[in-house]
């Protein structure tokens, strides 16, 4: 039977703030989510383990996006597992859902499926980017892949391009239910310290992996021991208060930050949601020549294209795509 506290905080962030240290955060919990991101594709276990990772690092970070925006965390690197991306997008309308998906690109015969999955990227980057919309030029932040987890390179990356001290802690993996099949739970907690009137500039004494800033070089004085001792009680956390149906997360706040005044806000409802469609597909298609065209026509006579995200699958007339098919289509109208 299905507690109802599960029922209620499944596939939810919440947001929160500690009043006494000036620290805002926000609790995920991701199943249905988690799972049907994974389920899309057949990942080795060091690859699910990756996207599982982006995907809560990617519900904890847009939830503070503005309604229909997009953003979306992308990790390369020269390492067997290439690519890890993530989208989440900011609900149509108050009340709605936010949508998230995932994807992975990695070289099946050089990946080592039980390995340390994070030392699979190898060196490259760690970039977020938020799409604001038509008329808006897109944000892109990026620093280079740093730390041992995908969490330490968010906190990397929100001390060095934004100057906010920042704190994950996360926890994933499969589960099983009574009376339910075995899949995909995942959990996290987000701390982030208020951001300051008059940020820092760059520093040659940062003390972060590769010269780069950390929480520690941002914060001193009072605002520093408030920020560590929000950290010490987070460490105390267990996995099983992340991940686990019984555990709602207004009593994981209270129980870890009873003492800082913990104050929550709405929790926000995610799913998973792709936006391909056979237009997308066209249009992306739209800068090709009828010559390019057939270079990618199959001996069937069609043009087939997969959704990386979803696995939707679209077949088309090769007559009716690229740029000539559209001039031939503006001429007749």
């Amino acid at each position: 039977m299905t507690s109802l506290s599960q029922i209620v905080w499944d596939d939810t962030v919440l947001p929160f703030q500690l009043d006494r240290s000036d620290i805002r955060g926000r609790v995920a919990r991701l199943d249905g989510v988690l799972e049907r991101v994974l389920s899309q594709h057949d990942y080795p276990a060091a690859v699910e383990a990756l996207v599982a990772e982006a995907a809560l690092l990617t519900a904890l970070i847009g939830q503070t996006i503005k309604l229909r925006w997009k953003l979306s965390l992308q990790i390369r690197g020269d390492g067997p597992i290439r690519i890890i991306a993530t989208d989440y997008y900011a609900p149509a309308s108050d009340g709605a859902p936010a949508r998230i998906r995932g994807w992975a690109s990695f070289d099946a015969e050089r990946v080592v499926p039980d390995g340390h999955a994070f030392s699979q990227i190898g060196k490259g980057y760690f970039a977020i980017l938020i799409d604001q919309g038509a008329g808006n030029v897109p944000y892109q932040g990026i620093t280079p892949i740093a730390g041992r987890s995908l969490a330490a390179c968010a906190e990397t990356y929100f001390a060095q391009s934004e100057q906010l001290p920042t704190r994950f802690s996360l926890a994933f993996g499969r589960s099983r239910l009574p009376g339910q099949d075995e899949h995909w739970r995942g959990g996290g907690v987000m701390l982030q310290h208020m951001p300051k009137a008059s940020p820092l500039v760059a520093r040659d004494d940062a003390t972060g992996e590769g010269g780069l800033l950390a929480a520690r070089d941002i914060l001193e004085g009072e605002e520093g021991d408030n920020w560590n001792r929000a950290n010490l009680l987070l460490d105390t956390v267990e996995e099983l208060e992340l991940i686990g149906p019984s555990v709602q997360p207004t009593d994981l706040l209270v129980r870890l930050f009873h003492e800082e005044g913990p104050r929550v806000f709405d929790a926000q409802a995610v799913q998973f949601g792709c936006t391909c469609s056979a237009d997308k597909v066209r249009e992306s298609l739209s800068i090709y020549s009828a010559k390019d065209i057939a270079h990618m026509t199959t001996n069937e006579g069609i043009v087939t294209a997969d959704c990386q995200f979803c696995g939707a699958h679209y077949e088309f007339d090769p007559t009716t795509l690229g740029f000539e098919a559209q001039e031939r289509r503006d001429d007749n109208a």
